[in-house]
């Protein structure tokens, strides 16, 4: 493979630093937010058709997240403590917005050993602003050629990024930690795509079912890459 690849993409959240965890445990604060009035599987749940909902209106990111966490409360509370539960979540929303990032481990060994071998490049998708904030703190800009950050992760998109970098899609490689947004798409291009396992994934971007694709390389942890493209 290591005669094939140009280009290495990179996804940010939960492959370079943790993000989903963080957005787990505001979650589980927000459902005990409403225990009084539903369990909080319930709360969960609502909360997630609330954010599917409105996915197309928001997109991805914290911000996303919050603004189907107080549309949730006015319609689970039906509007007996709005105030209150959403002076909660601005709050630690606002918190969870300024926490410093937590790089993973063992993911700067590997930009060391491919940078001057490939172009490196960072993929992500999310809100603009949080995910440029998390860039530049992840103190990783030193090791790529090019940040894109995405809307969204589907085939257009990864064909515009594509374009952008005068790459053909075999000679691109994706990795990261979702099989929805980080493999699938690629493999429909005709490009390569490793898959990073992380402990926690966002019900959103769950899949199943195998990947028989060629092009596909499931890997147990970031380091396994070096196998493949050294």
């Amino acid at each position: 493979m290591k005669d094939k690849i140009e280009v290495v993409a990179f996804d940010a959240d939960d492959t370079l630093w943790e993000n989903e965890l963080y957005f787990q445990e505001f979650e589980h604060k927000f459902c005990n937010l409403l225990k009084t009035y539903q369990p909080s599987e319930a709360v969960s749940q609502e909360l997630f058709e609330t954010e599917m909902k409105n996915l197309h209106m928001y997109g991805y990111g914290l911000k996303s997240m919050m603004l189907s966490m107080i549309e949730t409360v006015c319609r689970i509370t039906d509007g007996q403590e709005n105030i209150h539960c959403v002076e909660e979540i601005i709050k630690q929303g606002q918190e969870l917005l300024q926490r410093p990032v937590t790089l993973l481990d063992g993911m700067e060994d590997v930009l060391l050993q491919l940078q001057g071998r490939y172009k490196l490049i960072l993929a992500t998708k999310g809100d603009l602003f949080d995910q440029r904030r998390k860039v530049m703190g992840s103190g990783l800009m030193k090791y790529f050629c090019h940040v894109e950050i995405m809307s969204d992760k589907k085939k257009s998109d990864y064909q515009k990024l594509l374009d952008t970098m005068k790459c053909r899609p075999q000679k691109f490689l994706m990795l990261g930690n979702s099989i929805k947004s980080d493999i699938l798409p690629v493999l429909e291009l005709g490009g390569y795509a490793a898959h990073i396992p992380h402990h926690i994934t966002w019900q959103h971007e769950a899949h199943e079912g195998d990947i028989t694709n060629p092009n596909f390389i499931q890997l147990k942890n970031i380091k396994d890459i070096a196998e493949y493209l050294l």
